[in-house]
C-alpha cells in the first residue's frame, strides 16, 4: 500500500549542510529571528500535520472526488476538517508578510513544507497553494486599503484566493480574452465573462473565496497590453470586514478529470460581479505574473512531492516482493525467491527515481534561496543578481521538476509490475495526479519557449553567465580528490550548455523557428546540467562527513550521486544533437500531410 514519511533527514541535509541556510539568514536582518530551533520545530510539525491529517485522505479523496450540486461544490469527506486544522495552526500564513499577520518565514523553508503537502495529498494542497500565490500578488501590487482588508483573513485561512485567467477560447494566448470590466461611479467595476479551469473556484473549505480576475476595460488597447487585474470576492465585504451579500459570481460546473480529483476545477461565471482594480489599468498581466511565477515553482514542487511519495511506496513494496534469484546466486536461500531489489534493472529504476527526487529537492531549495536573497539581502547587487537567477530558473523549475516528477512516478509504478496498475496499491494515482502538472500554470512547452526566448536569447546569455559563475565558484572550491572526476565532468557539461546557448542566440537571428524547435530539448539539457551542479554540492557535503558516518546516509548520498553522473547526466549528448538538428526537419512537412484521410 502507499506510504509516506516526510524525508526530514534529507531536508535538513539540504538546508543546513548543502546551502548553510542558517548563515545566509543571519546575514539578512529581516531573517534574524529564523533560528535553527524554530526551523526544526516547523519541519517536525509540518511532517506531523501532513502525515497524520492529509495523507490518510489522499486515496479516499481520489475515490470520492468533488461533487457539484445546485451550483455548489463539496470537497471529499475529511477535507474540511483537515483544512480547519491547517488553518487554525497558522500554516496558511507561513511565508506571509508579518505586517498583515503572516509569519515571514524564508522561501527556502516554505518550499520544503510545500513538498510535504504535495506528497501527502496533492489535490488538497492546491487550495492553499493558490492562496499563497494570491496573497503574494496582493502584497506586491494592491493598495494599502485592499491589503488591510484581504490579507489578514487570507493568511488566517478564513478566505482563500484563486487565479482566473483562462477562457473557453483563450488558453495560453491571454491577449484575446473577452472578459470585460465596466467602471462604476463608486470606484468599483462590474465584471462580466466566463473563466474555465479555475482551481478552487468554488468549494466548502472556508467562508469566502477571493478571485483574482483578468479582464479588459472598455477602452483597453488590443492584446496583452490591454489587460487589467481585479479582485472579485464570492461574498461582498461588510464595513466590519465580515463576509456579506453574495456577489454575482457563480460556479457553472466542475471538470471531470484524469487526476487531482479532490481539487475542484471550475467553470466560473462573472455575471455583472462587483470587483476592484489591483494595480494600474492595463498592467494587470504584469501584476498577475507575480502570482503565476510563484505558482510555477509551486507546481514544480507538486512533481517533486509526488515523485517522493511514489518512491517511498515503491520501496515499501520492494521490501516484501519476492521474484526469481539474484544474477550471482540466491541472496535469501531460505525463501522461495529473492527480494526484487537484487535485480539490476529494478535497481536502475529505483536509483533513477531517487536521483531525480533528491536532485529536485536541492533544486527547489536553490531557487528558494535565490528568492530569499532577491527579497531580503542587504546588498543591492546581490539582490539584483539573485532576481535574474530566479527569472532564468523559474521556467526550468516548473517544467523540469514536473516532467521528471511524472517520469519518476511512471518508473516507480513499473517497479510494482502488474500490481502497479491496480488501484489498491496507490501507484497509478500518483501517475494520474502528476500528469496535470506538466500542463497547467503554462504548459511545459511554453516554459521552454520562455527560457530560450526571454531568458537566453533576449539578453544574449546574460542571466546564464550569472548561473555559470555560481557553478564555477563552487567547482573551484571543491577540492576533495574523490570528487575530481565529477568536477571535470560538470565543467565539460557547463561548457556544452554555454556553447549551445550561444549557438541558439546566433540561430535565432536567421530563423525564428529555431527557438521553438530547440526549446524543450534545450530546457531538458539545462535541467540535467543544473542537477549535476546540485548533485556535486550534495556529494561535497556528504564527502566531508562520510568517514565518521555510521548511519549510511552520507555513503548512500555519494552512491546515488555517482549514479546521476555516470548514468543520467550523459543524456545531454543526445539532447545537444537534437537541438543542433535544427528546425528544418520539424517544418519540412506540409500541414495537410499531418492529417490522415
Amino acid at each position: 500500500m502507499a506510504m509516506y514519511k516526510a524525508p526530514l533527514r534529507d531536508m535538513r541535509f539540504v538546508l543546513n549542510e548543502v546551502f548553510d541556510a542558517g548563515s545566509l539568514w543571519a546575514s539578512m536582518p529581516a531573517m534574524s529571528e529564523v533560528t535553527p530551533d524554530l526551523v526544526d520545530a516547523i519541519l517536525e510539525e509540518g511532517a506531523k500535520v501532513t502525515e497524520n491529517e492529509l495523507f490518510p485522505l489522499n486515496r479516499s479523496g481520489d475515490e470520492e472526488g468533488c461533487t457539484f450540486d445546485d451550483g455548489k461544490v463539496t470537497t471529499p469527506a475529511g477535507f474540511k476538517a483537515a483544512y480547519d486544522t491547517l488553518a487554525e495552526s497558522g500554516w496558511l500564513g507561513l511565508g506571509g508578510n508579518p505586517e498583515y499577520g503572516g509569519q515571514g518565514m524564508p522561501k527556502m523553508l516554505t518550499v520544503l513544507f510545500e513538498e510535504m503537502l504535495y506528497a501527502a495529498n496533492a489535490s488538497f494542497t492546491l487550495y492553499p497553494a493558490l492562496n499563497s500565490g494570491a496573497v503574494l500578488l496582493l502584497d506586491s501590487h494592491a493598495s494599502d486599503e485592499i491589503k488591510e482588508q484581504y490579507l489578514p483573513p487570507m493568511y488566517e485561512g478564513r478566505w482563500l484566493g484563486t487565479m482566473c485567467l483562462t477562457e473557453p477560447h483563450s488558453g495560453s494566448d491571454l491577449g484575446i480574452l473577452r472578459s470585460k470590466a465596466e467602471p462604476n461611479e463608486d470606484g468599483s467595476y462590474t465584471i462580466s465573462g466566463t473563466k474555465i479551469f479555475i482551481t478552487g473556484g468554488d468549494h466548502d473549505l472556508c467562508e469566502n473565496i477571493v478571485h483574482l480576475v483578468l479582464a479588459k476595460l472598455p477602452d483597453a488597447p488590443a492584446g496583452t497590453r490591454g489587460i487589467s487585474l481585479f479582485i472579485v470576492p464570492k461574498f461582498l465585504i461588510n464595513e466590519d470586514g465580515s463576509s456579506g451579500d453574495a456577489n454575482n459570481v457563480n460556479c457553472g460546473s466542475i471538470e471531470h478529470k484524469m487526476g487531482i480529483k479532490g481539487s475542484a476545477t471550475c467553470v466560473m461565471n462573472f455575471d455583472g460581479a462587483k470587483g476592484w482594480m489591483v494595480g494600474e489599468p492595463n498592467r494587470g498581466l504584469a501584476a498577475m505574473f507575480t502570482m503565476m511565477n510563484y505558482e510555477r515553482l509551486s507546481i514544480g514542487i507538486q512533481g517533486l512531492g509526488l515523485g517522493e511519495v511514489a518512491y517511498q511506496s515503491a520501496m515499501d513494496f520492494a521490501k516484501e516482493r519476492l521474484q526469481a534469484r539474484a544474477p550471482k546466486g540466491a541472496k535469501c536461500p531460505d525463501k522461495i525467491a529473492d527480494p526484487i531489489l537484487v535485480h539490476p534493472d529494478v535497481r536502475r529504476m529505483a536509483l533513477n527515481v531517487r536521483a531525480f527526487n533528491e536532485g529536485g529537492r536541492a533544486f527547489a531549495s536553490y531557487v528558494g534561496m535565490q528568492l530569499d536573497i532577491s527579497k531580503y539581502h542587504p546588498d543591492e547587487e546581490q539582490r539584483k543578481q539573485a532576481a535574474e537567477l530566479v527569472a532564468l530558473l523559474t521556467p526550468v523549475a516548473k517544467a523540469f521538476l514536473t516532467d521528471r516528477g511524472f517520469d519518476v512516478c511512471v518508473e516507480a509504478q513499473q517497479i510494482y509490475g502488474g500490481q502497479g496498475y491496480v488501484r489498491e496499491w496507490g501507484a497509478e494515482q500518483y501517475v494520474r495526479d502528476a500528469r496535470i502538472a506538466q500542463i497547467y500554470e503554462g504548459t511545459n512547452g511554453i516554459q521552454a519557449m520562455d527560457l530560450v526566448g526571454r531568458k537566453i536569447v533576449a539578453n544574449k546569455c546574460g542571466y546564464l553567465a550569472h548561473f555559470a559563475s555560481d557553478v564555477r565558484q563552487f567547482m573551484a572550491a571543491c577540492d576533495a580528490p574523490e570528487l575530481a572526476a565529477y568536477v571535470s565532468q560538470l565543467e565539460a557539461e557547463l561548457q556544452r550548455l554555454e556553447s549551445l546557448s550561444a549557438w541558439l542566440v546566433e540561430q535565432a537571428g536567421a530563423n525564428p523557428e529555431e527557438l521553438g524547435a530547440a526549446a524543450v530539448d534545450y530546457l531538458n539539457l539545462f535541467g540535467l546540467v543544473t542537477y549535476g551542479y546540485l548533485w556535486l554540492r550534495m556529494m561535497a557535503a556528504a564527502q566531508a562527513q562520510v568517514a565518521a558516518d555510521t548511519s549510511g546516509f552520507y555513503d548512500a548520498k555519494l552512491k546515488v550521486g555517482a549514479h546521476y553522473f555516470k548514468r543520467i547526466l550523459p543524456r545531454t549528448l543526445s539532447l545537444e544533437a537534437q537541438v543542433r538538428a535544427g528546425a528544418d526537419v520539424l517544418m519540412a512537412m506540409d500541414e495537410d500531410q499531418f492529417y490522415v484521410e
